[in-house]
């Protein structure tokens, strides 16, 4: 049997005993049993019944509201429950928007994630390691400059005194 064609939930009398009534939970019998009603029961719930007003049909008076046509202060009231709608979604929309935004930024990439500790710190040891030589090629101009400079003074000073002038000619 298809959910939909069980009988709603109740007391229904008893399949497996006639004389009782057993409780159906809209799926399957319970075990739950219980005696038939007796007849003051039944008159009690009849008269229960009986005290509750049926739902009576009332006509639209003939100066009333033609169909498709509302009075002047429907209309203005209808009116007025479009804009405070129309306010409310825009009110919604914006604090979805917000929401949105700020869960797009607190989301970390998952590439991030799952990246191997292994590729970072390859990639920062290259790092230092391009920062380091960057530093020795600097270091290297530096000093060979300064180097060359000073065996360039040493030598003018050689050349320009009196007593090197001379080593250098006895040779």
């Amino acid at each position: 049997m298809r959910r939909e064609d069980a009988p709603r939930a109740g007391w229904y009398p008893d399949p497996q005993g006639r004389d009782n009534l057993r409780y159906w939970d809209g799926l399957d019998w319970t075990e739950a049993r219980r005696a038939p009603p007796s007849r003051a029961e039944l008159l009690s719930y009849e008269s229960q019944m009986a005290a509750v007003q049926p739902f009576q049909y009332i006509a639209p008076t003939p100066g009333g509201v033609t169909p498709g046509h509302l009075p002047p202060d429907s209309q203005q009231v209808v009116d007025e429950v479009r804009r405070a709608t129309r306010s409310e979604i825009d009110r919604a929309a914006q604090v979805f928007s917000d929401k949105a935004r700020a869960m797009r930024r607190d989301i970390e990439p998952l590439i991030s994630q799952y990246t191997n500790r292994l590729v970072k710190w390859i990639r920062f040891a290259a790092i230092v390691a391009v920062v380091l030589l960057v530093a020795y090629f600097v270091f290297q101009v530096v000093a060979q400059a300064s180097l060359f400079e000073w065996i360039g003074d040493r030598i003018d000073n050689l050349t320009d005194d009196q007593n090197g002038a001379a080593l250098l000619e006895s040779w």
